[in-house]
């Protein structure tokens, strides 16, 4: 008898185009998410990037404990270790990681950066399911791949700090390659609400003894503190319901693709809230992966 696999995904239920409600959930969170670094950049003004990854989790389980839905299932032992994954691969330690890099980038050159999820996504997938995606997605995802290099690119012309910034960025966007793909049996399984409420509880708990330590160089104000409830009610709360829906109706794969809508909106956010500077070949990039997106969304 085989012994069971640690770590597994599933196919999405529908295999098709994507629907008007597939494409909703698909714009809204990518749009909530790109904006997500703006959010980021603003609260880093008086918090630590520990506190920031506290306070967008604290505020997104409250939200979600609003909705009666999310404490009603009950989940089977087996499963509890793939919520737990999920608590720390896709909320704990990237949620972490992004304010630390963007302590060495910019918020827009982050969220443009954000757009490489399908890839990873696409990649760990076809490990766990022993199969390459489909050839009209493995196009996306290539086109995809040589825009986030054009996005990422001048970044390593100004200097060390940049670059590591990128590859803190690069390792967190791995994270979330993986976790979106062990979300999608057990969002088909349970419902998202449920599992992401569970998995934002483990993450919280995970984050608490960081912002705690925080309290010794960080301090308050409104408008970061404003920043952080949008990051959580928004960011953590709403657009991870959502990509969790599409990720049980389309697949990770396209579900991922949610992330290719960030990088325009995180760029234009930057340069007209932030006055952040960005190249021209970065630009060019944004527009490239959204080629990409289109391709990677269509029938699997």
């Amino acid at each position: 008898m085989p012994s069971p696999r640690l770590l597994t995904t599933a196919e999405g239920h529908r295999a098709g185009e994507l629907g008007p409600q597939e494409w909703g959930l698909l714009l809204f969170a990518g749009t909530v998410w790109g904006a997500s670094f703006l959010f980021i950049a603003e609260g880093l003004q008086t918090f630590t990037p520990s506190q920031i990854a506290f306070g967008r989790l604290g505020c997104a389980f409250l939200t979600l404990s609003l909705m009666p839905k999310a404490r009603r299932a009950k989940i089977e032992p087996a499963d509890w270790r793939g919520i737990a994954l999920l608590g720390v691969f896709w909320m704990a330690f990237p949620f972490w990681l992004f304010p630390v890099a963007e302590q060495r980038v910019s918020s827009s050159l982050a969220g443009m950066l954000n757009g490489a999820v399908p890839l990873f996504t696409a990649a760990i997938a076809a490990i766990m399911l022993s199969r390459l995606p489909p050839v009209r997605q493995a196009i996306g995802l290539l086109i995809g791949a040589i825009g986030i290099v054009m996005i990422g690119l001048p970044a390593f012309g100004e200097g060390g700090n940049s670059a590591a910034g990128v590859g803190l960025i690069v390792i967190a966007l791995l994270s979330y390659g993986l976790s979106i793909n062990i979300s999608v049996p057990l969002t088909q399984k349970y419902g998202p609400l449920a599992v992401l409420w569970r998995a934002q509880a483990i993450a919280l708990v995970l984050s608490t003894p960081g912002a705690t330590w925080g309290l010794r160089s960080s301090s308050f104000a409104v408008v970061p503190a404003l920043a952080v409830l949008a990051l959580g009610v928004g960011g953590t709360a709403l657009a991870y319901l959502a990509v969790m829906t599409l990720a049980g109706r389309a697949g990770s794969t396209r579900a991922s693709a949610t992330i290719y809508i960030a990088p325009p909106v995180a760029l234009a956010l930057g340069v007209l809230i932030r006055g952040e500077s960005v190249a021209v070949i970065s630009v060019i990039g944004s527009v490239v992966v959204l080629v990409g997106a289109l391709l990677t969304s269509r029938a699997s």
